[in-house]
C-alpha cells in the first residue's frame, strides 16, 4: 500500500465559511459598490436589471451566486513558446518575481538606485533562471525613459528576456491597450494559449474605478485570464479587525467577479487579497501575522467557490534581504503551501514595496525550496520503511552503504543552492564569511550569467521600433 504523509493547514470550518460568505453578500446587497464606469454600469443594468443610484450598485445574492457558478475552476497557462506551463486551480502553489518597484537594491552594498531598463532586464532574467519561480510579474516602473512610455519599455523588456508566463501590471491605464497591441504585434494572438495574466485592483473600500473595469473588459475581450486582487490597509481602507477586513475585501472580490462574468460569462479569473495593516504612527503599511490568516481564509473561500486564488507573497517588509523580511516570507510561504492556494506572484520587494532586491529573490527561492519539501511530506510504505535493511544492519550497525542510502543520498535531504554546508573548520579556512556575503556573491554570479532567450535581440529591436513610432506621432 502506498501512502504519502503530508501536512495540511485548515483555518475555517464549513460553518465559518458560510458565515463569511453571508457577510460579503450582505455588504454587496445592502451597502453596495460604487462603479465609476458608465459602460460597466450599463452592462450590469442590461444583464441583471440592476440600476445605479449615483454610481452605487447593490448586487443581490442571486447575481453573485450566478457569477460564482459561471467562473471556470481551472485556468491553463502557457509559456511564450505556446507550451503548457501549469494549471491554476490545482492544489500546488505557484510563485512569481515582481512588485512594480520604484527602486532597485543593488546586490553589492544594498544601495538603492532608481529602477531602470537594465534593472528590469536583469531581474526578469534572474526570475527566469531560478526554476521555482513559475511566473515573472512586472518587476518595476522603468524610470530612465520618457514617463509616458515607461509601461511600453518595461513590458517589452519582460517579453524579450524570458519565455515564462508574465503577470502584467500597467501603471498608466491609458497604456494598457497599446501595450497589448505591442505584444500582439511581436508575438501574435494572445488569447489562444495565454501566457499573459493582467493584474487589476479596485479601490478599497468598495470602489470599482473606471480604469480597472475598462482594463478588465479590454483583457477579457482578447481572451486573457485576469487577476482581480485588492489591497487593504487595515485601520484605514478596511476595518482594523481581521474579520471586518476579510468580509469587506471578499465583497470587493465578488463584485469584481460579477463584473467579469457580466462582460463575458465563463471569463477566466483569479481572485485574491493583499491584506496589510496601516501604522498610524509611522504612516506605513506592513504585514502582520494576522495578514497571513486573512490570506489563508481567502484561499479557503476561493476553494469553496471553485475559483483560482491569487495570494500575497508576504513581501514588502524589511529593508532588503534581512531578518525582518525573511520572517514574513517564511511564515507566509509555508502557511500558504500547507493550504489551498494558487499563485503568489510578488516576491522580492522591501521598503514597503518601493524597492526590489535580487538578493531577496535568490534567498526566498531557498525558502520556497525548503517549504515545498516540508509541504510535500514523505512516503510511508514498505520500501520506504526499509525493514529488511534495518534487520540486516541490526543493532549497532551503520547505514552508510545500505541500498536506500546509496539510492537516495543525493536527493534524500535538502541541499542549498546558495549556502554551503561547511564545518566550523572549513568556515574558518574560508575566511569566516557571513551568510550575507555568500548570498550577495551568489546573487551577483546568477545575474552575471542568467540565460537570454534566443529571440531576445529580434523582439527588442522590433519592439523598440514600435515604441519609436509612438514617440513620433
Amino acid at each position: 500500500m502506498t501512502n504519502n504523509v503530508r501536512p495540511l493547514l485548515t483555518l475555517l470550518s464549513e460553518e465559518q465559511k458560510q458565515q463569511i460568505h453571508s457577510y460579503a453578500l450582505r455588504i454587496l446587497s445592502e451597502t453596495g459598490v460604487r462603479i465609476d464606469s458608465d459602460r460597466t454600469r450599463g452592462l450590469i443594468q442590461r444583464k441583471w436589471g440592476l440600476r445605479a443610484e449615483e454610481r452605487l450598485v447593490r448586487i443581490p445574492a442571486e447575481v453573485t451566486e450566478a457569477a460564482i457558478h459561471s467562473a471556470p475552476k481551472r485556468i491553463n497557462v502557457y509559456n511564450r513558446r505556446g507550451q503548457p506551463a501549469f494549471q491554476l486551480g490545482e492544489e500546488r502553489l505557484r510563485f512569481g518575481v515582481g512588485v512594480t518597484a520604484l527602486y532597485y537594491q543593488e546586490p553589492v552594498h544594498d544601495k538603492l538606485e532608481l529602477f531602470t531598463r537594465r534593472h528590469m532586464q536583469d531581474m526578469v532574467r534572474l526570475g527566469s533562471r531560478l526554476p521555482l519561480y513559475d511566473v515573472v510579474s512586472t518587476v518595476g516602473i522603468v524610470r530612465d525613459v520618457p514617463e509616458h512610455l515607461s509601461d511600453h519599455y518595461g513590458s517589452l523588456e519582460m517579453l524579450a528576456n524570458t519565455t515564462k508566463p508574465l503577470v502584467l501590471l500597467v501603471s498608466d491605464e491609458s497604456n494598457f491597450p497599446p501595450v497589448l497591441d505591442m505584444f500582439e504585434s511581436l508575438h501574435g494572438d494572445l488569447g489562444t494559449k495565454p501566457f499573459i495574466l493582467p493584474y487589476f485592483n479596485p479601490v478599497s473600500p468598495l470602489v470599482m474605478n473606471a480604469g480597472t473595469t475598462d482594463k478588465m473588459e479590454t483583457a477579457i475581450a482578447r481572451g486573457l485570464p485576469i487577476i482581480f486582487s485588492n489591497y487593504s490597509m487595515a485601520g484605514a481602507s478596511t476595518p482594523l479587525t481581521p474579520a471586518g477586513t476579510l468580509a469587506l475585501l471578499l465583497a470587493e472580490l465578488l463584485a469584481g467577479l460579477v463584473i467579469a462574468q457580466t462582460i463575458q460569462p465563463g471569463a477566466p479569473i483569479l481572485l485574491g487579497m493583499l491584506p496589510v495593516y496601516f501604522d498610524m504612527k509611522s504612516m506605513l503599511n506592513f504585514y502582520d501575522p494576522q495578514s497571513v490568516l486573512v490570506s489563508l481564509a481567502c484561499a479557503e473561500m476561493m476553494a469553496r467557490y471553485g475559483i483560482p486564488h491569487c495570494s500575497t507573497s508576504g513581501s514588502g517588509t524589511g529593508w532588503g534581504m534581512d531578518l525582518v523580511a525573511v520572517d514574513t516570507y517564511w511564515m507566509n510561504t509555508l502557511s500558504l503551501l500547507l493550504s489551498q492556494s494558487g499563485l503568489a506572484p510578488f516576491i522580492g520587494d522591501s521598503h514597503g514595496s518601493k524597492s526590489i532586491s535580487p538578493c531577496t529573490v535568490v534567498h526566498v527561492h531557498e525558502v520556497i525550496d525548503q517549504a515545498q519539501r516540508f509541504s510535500n511530506g514523505f512516503q510511508l510504505d514498505d520500501p520506504s520503511a526499509a525493514l529488511e535493511e534495518i534487520a540486516k544492519v541490526g543493532a549497532g550497525g551503520s547505514f552508510l552503504s545500505s541500498p536506500s542510502t546509496l539510492k537516495n543520498y543525493k536527493t534524500g535531504y535538502y541541499n542549498s543552492r546558495v549556502y554551503p554546508r561547511w564545518s566550523m573548520e572549513k568556515w574558518q579556512a574560508e575566511g569566516e564569511p557571513s551568510a550575507w556575503r555568500i548570498l550577495h556573491e551568489k546573487t551577483q554570479a546568477l545575474l552575471a550569467d542568467a540565460p537570454i532567450p534566443d529571440d531576445h535581440d529580434e523582439l527588442l529591436g522590433r519592439g523598440e521600433a514600435l515604441i519609436r513610432s509612438l514617440k513620433s506621432r
